[in-house]
């Protein structure tokens, strides 16, 4: 009898789907190398929240833990428990904002915590003594984010409770800087002043610091006084730069998204094209299908804006990018079915689309471009 089509084996997903990201770890690991060559001795948490910036979680941590970094940072508690499920045992601090009933299961998978108030630290205090295990947990002040955290003159009280809690151990103290990749350093530098007046708290009384970091990409690349103990790359550590700032720092980007065309016509002058007919050609054009649209994460900004790489040449997006097909105007050059597409990378050319440039096309910054690459769209990891 034969099988039902429900029944039948699927395929790989790379067969499935010709639109995938390609992820270089020794890209990854050749800008950790690089990022503690320029900070040290000060150490690198490298953070790999939001999927590893759209790089694969997983594959990620577990190349960072090979490479022996002393601590990974991320966002939320769910991307902890990911994390130690696949096996990884590096020292990992959560570093948003916790609710109350969470922090049972952060004290279970042996996750650090960021206490950013009294109230959030007595809490993990009285769930640690429940437990009859210890607590670690990094202090977070305020120093001018008015995102989390303690504001810096009203820290004291925050330490004094540290220094009560019988339960709970304090390895680090941090803030968040919000200007740091901006030109003008006067805030930054306002920043770390009120770091620095938080941290007194210990030398006055002669107690040991916590480890103390500050720095995020834009302060590894242009402010050196806030490296501290640790420093906190985000953006450099995948290859890409915050801002037009640029120093002596060799970055290699470790992510090429890449797709295949699908199809292939002629259109007429005057033929609008994709939802709106937001363009038409003036004359007789050749204009090609790619399998990926704003449902993947590509952005719908882009839209008669972005442009991609078939080879070896630059092509622009016509018409409205829809939620899963991009269409491509390629004059009256050739391209067949089954030619690669690259979406933001370098192709076998040497030619290249970056992060920076895709982000100016759409009005965004690198960041946002690379975290909305959807799970639809598989990674596949080299190196």
């Amino acid at each position: 009898m034969k099988p039902s089509p429900l029944h039948e084996p699927l395929l790989d997903e790379d067969v499935l789907r010709p639109t995938h990201v390609e992820v270089d770890l020794d890209a990854l690991e050749h800008n950790l190398r690089a990022i503690r060559a320029r900070v040290g001795p000060s150490e690198v948490m490298p953070i790999l929240k939001a999927n590893a910036y759209g790089h694969g979680l997983v594959p990620v941590a577990r190349r960072m833990e090979a490479l022996g970094v002393p601590c990974i940072g991320l966002a939320f508690l769910e991307e902890g428990i990911r994390l130690r499920r696949a096996g990884v045992r590096t020292p990992i601090l959560v570093l948003g904002g916790v609710l109350g009933d969470q922090i049972p299961l952060f004290l279970q998978h042996d996750l650090m915590l960021a206490a950013s108030s009294v109230d959030k630290l007595l809490l993990i205090e009285q769930h640690a003594a429940e437990q009859g295990i210890r607590a670690r947990v990094h202090l977070k002040v305020d120093t001018g984010m008015e995102r989390i955290g303690i504001h810096w003159y009203h820290a004291d009280r925050l330490l004094e409770a540290s220094l009560r809690c019988a339960h709970v151990d304090v390895v680090g103290i941090f803030s968040h800087l919000a200007q740091s990749d901006e030109r003008d350093p006067s805030f930054t530098r306002l920043q770390l002043e009120r770091f620095e007046e938080v941290l007194s708290f210990y030398e006055k009384r002669s107690l040991p610091t916590p480890t103390r970091h500050l720095a995020n990409s834009g302060a590894i690349l242009g402010h050196p006084t806030t490296w501290l103990d640790q420093v906190r790359p985000g953006l450099i550590l995948y290859g890409v730069w915050p801002s037009d700032l640029r120093v002596d720092l060799d970055l290699r980007p470790a992510l090429r998204w890449v797709s295949r065309v699908v199809y292939f016509k002629v259109v007429e002058p005057g033929a609008g094209v994709s939802y709106g007919s937001t363009w038409a050609p003036e004359r007789q054009t050749r204009i090609v299908t790619i399998p990926v649209g704003y449902g993947d994460g590509y952005p719908r900004s882009l839209s008669n804006r972005g442009q991609v790489l078939i080879r070896g040449k630059r092509y622009p997006i016509v018409g409205r990018v829809c939620m899963d097909q991009i269409m491509v105007d390629i004059g009256w050059d050739s391209a067949w079915n089954g030619d690669e597409v690259v979406l933001l990378g370098t192709d076998e050319h040497g030619h290249r689309i970056s992060t920076e440039e895709i982000a100016d096309w759409a009005g965004t910054i690198p960041w946002e471009i690379l975290t909305n690459i959807n799970t639809r769209v598989q990674r596949v990891t080299r190196g």
